[in-house]
């Protein structure tokens, strides 16, 4: 069956500019065009749609409304900006029922494949009923506007440490809280670090937009909203994953970018616990209660209850906000890697490890060694690193919060 795409756009020469753009997609899409929020929502009232596009500025229902509308009406739907205005309250505006927003001009590349990987998230949660409230979800942070500032420098030719910082200089409690990370035990760095310029050049480019990504996930909610789960507890486990992933990935690879995408995938591994938690607390609470009474173990309590994993759910998530695809791999998998068809070395890899050993505080690791999948590791030809990496995790040991 053909994938569904709604476009919605009150300029006729734009709408006609995207059929005429995406023409090579009518073999695998079905595309519907709509001058506006009214005629948009009138078609999806008539027709079935996967993904639907829209502006963000139009008259009467500006896009914003109109993704509010599709979110509460048919929360199924993958819900994705495109446009080139750039006042900042309307941005803000959209960004809750926005799952990604995309710049004018974008090439078609860029939408084939934005549109692309929506179509792919579709296929990561079975359950439908959980795949609807994963996309309907607004008390979760959106991106933020920071992160993609950042993301904005980071491809310019003229990147540097000390515009990252600027950037970074503008949130006065983002700033603080990273630079309270970067002097904090888990990254060593051997100096007090009090600019946020200083910070970036010490730590790096991609490791600061980690930082500020993670930092604002975890900080944006209130703890009364999560009442069944401590963000505290949550916040050092997610760190001490992360750092570790980073450098056990630093002591199989020589790649300073899978480096730091074991670092974000590491900090938000968990991020689906915050879903369930946030949106379902009474179900959370009682997911987390029949883990810890030892009747199963906390992965088998939520699929029993909630049809997938913390990590399917976070996976489905993070697919949404658009990070790369490793990340995504790499959360989706992280208690089960032998499920992921990629062999070889990657952050799913480094991820998996870190987890296992920061799950468990007893000594002998021997719950820490039933928790990896040791055929996954034994077919990568790395079961017998696992002493290795638990010297790593060891300075980081009286960190880590069991779970």
């Amino acid at each position: 069956m053909k994938k569904r795409v709604l476009f919605v756009d009150d300029e006729p020469n734009v709408l006609r500019g995207l059929q005429r753009m995406l023409r090579s997609q009518r073999e695998e899409w079905e595309m519907a065009f709509a001058g506006g929020g009214e005629e948009g929502l009138a078609l999806m009232e008539q027709e079935r749609f996967d993904v639907v596009v829209s502006d963000l500025r139009m008259p009467g229902m500006d896009g914003a409304e109109f993704l509010t509308a599709v979110m509460r009406r048919y929360p199924n739907v993958v819900r994705l900006i495109l446009s080139g205005h750039s006042q900042w309250e309307l941005i803000m505006k959209s960004l809750g029922p926005a799952h990604q927003y995309l710049t004018k001009p974008c090439d078609a590349d860029q939408l084939k494949a934005a549109v692309t990987q929506a179509f792919a998230l579709r296929e990561l949660l079975a359950d439908p009923n959980l795949r609807a409230l994963v996309a309907r979800m607004d008390t979760l942070p959106s991106l933020p506007a920071l992160y993609q500032k950042i993301l904005a420098a980071l491809r310019s030719p003229d990147a540097s440490c000390r515009t990252v910082g600027e950037i970074v200089s503008q949130d006065p409690a983002m700033a603080a809280k990273v630079l309270q990370l970067v002097n904090s035990a888990f990254f060593g760095v051997g100096q007090h670090v009090s600019k946020p310029a200083q910070a970036v050049a010490l730590l790096g480019l991609d490791t600061i937009r980690s930082l500020v990504l993670s930092v604002h996930v975890f900080s944006e909610l209130d703890p009364r909203q999560v009442n069944a789960l401590s963000l505290d507890v949550l916040w050092a486990h997610c760190l001490t994953v992360g750092t570790l992933a980073k450098r056990i990935a630093q002591t199989e690879v020589e790649d300073p970018k899978l480096w730091d995408d074991a670092l974000l995938a590491g900090l938000l591994h968990d991020i689906g616990n915050l879903v369930l938690a946030v949106n379902l607390p009474e179900e959370y609470r009682a997911v987390r209660e029949r883990a810890d009474d030892g009747e199963v173990d906390l992965l088998a309590a939520q699929r029993q209850v909630f049809g997938a994993t913390h990590a399917e759910i976070g996976a489905y998530l993070l697919g949404l906000w658009a990070l790369p695809d490793p990340i995504v791999e790499a959360v989706a998998f992280h208690h089960q890697p032998s499920r992921c068809q990629h062999r070889g070395f990657s952050p799913l890899t480094a991820v998996h490890a870190a987890n296992c050993l920061c799950s468990f505080s007893g000594e002998g690791g021997t719950e820490q060694d039933r928790a990896f999948d040791v055929n996954y590791l034994t077919a990568l030809g790395l079961a017998d690193k696992v002493p290795t990496w638990r010297e790593l995790y060891e300075p980081l040991r009286e960190l880590t919060v069991e779970r």
